[in-house]
């Protein structure tokens, strides 16, 4: 299965959006990993959201760069509403429960 996750940094209120087969280990790796990265520059970071996008890897990053290219916050807000509802080709992911601290 793979997943789209949305991580929030505490220290720099941004977003980060990437997909996965493991949302806790990039989670743990955004946090603690020794390469010089974007995501390095902004730690801690905080998982806000994760969606289950099925089986295909394709179809996982197909739907990350999807979002990455609106490039809007707000987009990435309303993902992280646990009340909103994707429709269009965000439509496919379902939110998985319970993932925050």
């Amino acid at each position: 299965m793979f997943y789209i996750y949305i991580l929030k940094s505490i220290s720099s209120d941004i977003y980060y959006v990437g997909y996965t087969s493991n949302y806790q280990k990039r989670l743990d790796e955004h946090n603690t990993t020794d390469l010089n990265t974007f995501t390095s520059k902004h730690r801690p970071w905080k998982l806000e959201a994760v969606f289950e996008c099925g089986i295909i890897e394709k179809n996982a990053i197909n739907i990350e760069r999807f979002i990455k290219k609106q490039k809007s916050r707000k987009l990435i807000e309303q993902l992280c509403d646990e009340n909103f509802i994707p429709v269009g080709v965000l439509k496919q992911l379902v939110r998985v429960p319970d993932i925050r601290d």
